[in-house]
């Protein structure tokens, strides 16, 4: 079953309740019970499965796939998605490493930027660096906006050391690909790399070989003097001010995420837990 079905209605934009949607839920549950690629108790409820439905435009087949995938992954990665307690990553977002900005920009997107230099490498992890990326999209994801149209991400390379590059392996570079491509059910529209130093190419070669062309097609390199070329894919009006634009200031929208990273603790909790997480397993996130 596919969304081309029916040519005269962009069915992400009607809700779950739709009389035009639940034949495709229903579909997509019919045919996640009769997998059996899990042993967890699966959430099945008409809220969750239109998150991978929305992120495939409502093919099942790759809707089903993605599901699969996104349950192997959390699976086989526990040293990251196992444990997603804010106050486990507590220290990096106080740090203002990671914000969300208030505005989206002109399509619709969510747009988070991450501060490389704020991450002490000597204090947590690159597994604990990429958990708090994996937190932010657990809850981007419940917005059904965000759902119809993905996210772009910024990251800010000023700062990024040795120290940095010694953190990220071609294991741990397999699992950042595969939740960028066919593990997590967010469309990644855009990413953007500013201040990038000349070193921080071999770390971009060791993750390139495992992303697919339209990934690799939507990696920007802004460089150090990146405002004219980043807001050619932005609205300046909705960047901090340390980034050229007139919105709140960086410390204000790292704080505000991080605020509300905290009161969602519970349901972060809950994520874990009925995913059946335990963060003591080792892995190799084989299916990737």
């Amino acid at each position: 079953m596919k969304a081309s079905e029916f040519p005269h209605c962009d069915l992400n934009d009607l809700p779950a309740d739709s009389k035009r949607v639940r034949p495709f839920v229903r579909e997509l549950r019919l045919r996640a019970e009769r997998d059996t690629f899990s042993r967890v108790q699966l959430d099945l409820s008409d809220h969750f499965l239109i998150k991978f439905l929305r992120a495939r435009d409502f093919d099942v087949d790759l809707a089903l796939k993605l599901l699969i995938n996104y349950h192997k992954w959390r699976q086989e990665c526990p040293e990251i998605s196992a444990n997603l307690r804010p106050s486990s990553v507590i220290g990096l977002l106080q740090n203002n490493y990671h914000g969300v900005l208030r505005s989206r920009d002109d399509a619709g997107s969510r747009v988070l930027i991450y501060r490389i230099g704020q991450w002490n490498p000597k204090e947590f992890t690159a597994y604990e660096v990429f958990r708090v990326s994996l937190i932010t999209s657990e809850l981007i994801v419940q917005e059904r906006e965000t759902q119809r149209n993905g996210l772009k991400a910024i990251f800010d390379l000023q700062g990024w050391c040795f120290a940095h590059a010694f953190q990220i392996n071609p294991s741990l570079a397999k699992k950042i690909s595969c939740v960028l491509t066919d593990s997590f059910p967010l469309k990644v529209r855009g990413i953007h790399l500013i201040n990038e130093p000349i070193f921080f190419r071999p770390v971009f070669a060791m993750i390139r070989p495992f992303l697919p062309d339209k990934i690799k097609q939507r990696i920007h390199f802004h460089g150090s003097s990146y405002t004219a070329s980043l807001f050619e894919h932005f609205p300046k009006a909705i960047f901090p001010p340390e980034y050229g634009g007139t919105g709140p200031s960086m410390a204000e929208v790292c704080e505000e995420w991080t605020d509300f990273i905290m009161q969602s603790e519970e349901y972060l909790q809950k994520i874990s837990a009925d995913l059946g997480g335990d963060s003591s397993q080792g892995s190799s996130c084989g299916h990737c």
